[in-house]
């Protein structure tokens, strides 16, 4: 009786073995099926040497597997493809980047890879033909300019992406513009390590100045600011980006104006704002301004106190995220310096651009007289 127990236990042990080999088959065969299904995917896609990509104006376009060259156009396009470590597929440039800049940090860095590329373009205007000549896998294309995406890729043959681009310093299309770069470059880790960075510096921004009181701020005015070339005194900025990042109390934002724009000079002297920063671009015009008109400086509380300093020019054919981000830190530290005792400008203004362009760019700016110091308005 006993044996022919044990022989009972044995057959259904069996049973459940082979059970659960079936089970265990069975999952295997699902396995291997979605891994055959992924690889027939890729070996098609390899096949057919291209893959599909969704662009910032929700086009879908079809790029080769592998991009090994690019042409940039419009504004920020080509700025975003050096923060994205791109710089060499890049092989046509527009024309205003066959000038070595120091006001766009990411064309003086990079100057010797595009000063002997054919020209593509004029800040805006297209070049059919050059850029058929170029020979670019794909066309990068910023949608801050003539964003005739469709036509020109009708007319070269090759497919273009638009990227949303950005005029402002860590909003959604600073992002955007990443990740659409990330795939089509096949630099996912660049553009999520830059994003990631970002996030990591405004969340360390809120934490200093978020929460001080509006009553405790300082009243700040910045004058000087570049759009669509230098402007003097009377150039300032609603919403300007290093300003807004820290919560400063812009007098410019009580004005029903957006953006950048010239002010009445009577309106600032009302204001007589506490703190005053001056934008490099604008300073001569300021200073011959003040050889014309001191007494209106003088009147200025910010000019009698001392209290006015430099912001290192940001936007130049649009703006560059990392000289912005560095001009953040420095007014942070001049309107909240207890907030901002444990940082040095200088070396967080070389931790941005080593970042960024990956090396540090502080000391060039310097050597061209673009420095953070205190301004004495007229000299």
């Amino acid at each position: 009786m006993k044996k022919r127990i044990r022989l009972l236990a044995l057959l259904l042990a069996a049973c459940m073995t082979a059970g659960m080999a079936a089970c265990g088959s069975d999952g295997a065969k699902t396995e291997n099926k979605d891994t055959d299904t992924k690889k027939e995917a890729q070996d098609t896609e390899e096949k057919d040497g291209k893959r599909t990509i969704v662009d910032s104006m929700d086009r879908e376009v079809e790029i080769p597997a592998e991009v090994d060259s690019i042409v940039c156009l419009n504004v920020t396009s080509l700025r975003y493809t050096c923060y994205m470590q791109a710089q060499d597929l890049v092989v046509g440039v527009e024309d205003y980047e066959q000038k070595q800049s120091i006001s766009r940090p990411y064309n003086y860095v990079n100057f010797d890879k595009f000063k002997d590329l054919p020209v593509v373009g004029n800040n805006g205007e297209h070049y059919i033909e050059e850029i058929i000549t170029a020979e670019p896998d794909v066309i990068m294309m910023s949608a801050l300019g003539n964003c005739d995406a469709d036509d020109v890729q009708e007319k070269t043959g090759i497919p273009v992406v638009v990227i949303p681009g950005s005029d402002q310093m860590m909003d959604e299309n600073v992002y955007e513009t990443f990740r659409i770069m990330g795939e089509v470059y096949q630099k996912e880790d660049r553009a999520e390590e830059l994003i990631a960075y970002l996030e990591e510096t405004k969340k360390d921004l809120d934490s200093r100045t978020k929460d001080i009181p509006e009553e405790e701020k300082q009243s700040v005015y910045v004058g000087g600011v570049s759009f669509k070339g230098a402007h003097g005194f009377e150039g300032t900025e609603a919403n300007y980006a290093p300003f807004s990042a820290i919560y400063a109390k812009n007098l410019a934002n009580e004005t029903d104006q957006t953006g950048a724009f010239n002010i009445d000079l009577e309106q600032v002297l009302a204001w007589n704002p506490d703190v005053i920063f001056v934008d490099f671009n604008g300073m001569e015009l300021i200073k011959q301004h003040y050889a014309e008109n001191p007494d209106y400086y003088n009147q200025l509380k910010a000019v009698q106190e001392g209290k006015v300093y430099s912001q290192i020019s940001f936007r130049s054919s649009a703006s560059n995220l990392d000289m912005a981000l560095a001009d953040t830190y420095y007014a942070g530290s001049v309107l909240y310096p207890e907030k901002f005792a444990d940082i040095n400008p200088e070396e967080k203004a070389d931790e941005i651009f080593e970042k960024l362009l990956g090396q540090k760019f502080y000391d060039t700016l310097k050597e061209n007289g673009y420095e953070f110091r205190q301004v004495q308005i007229g000299e």
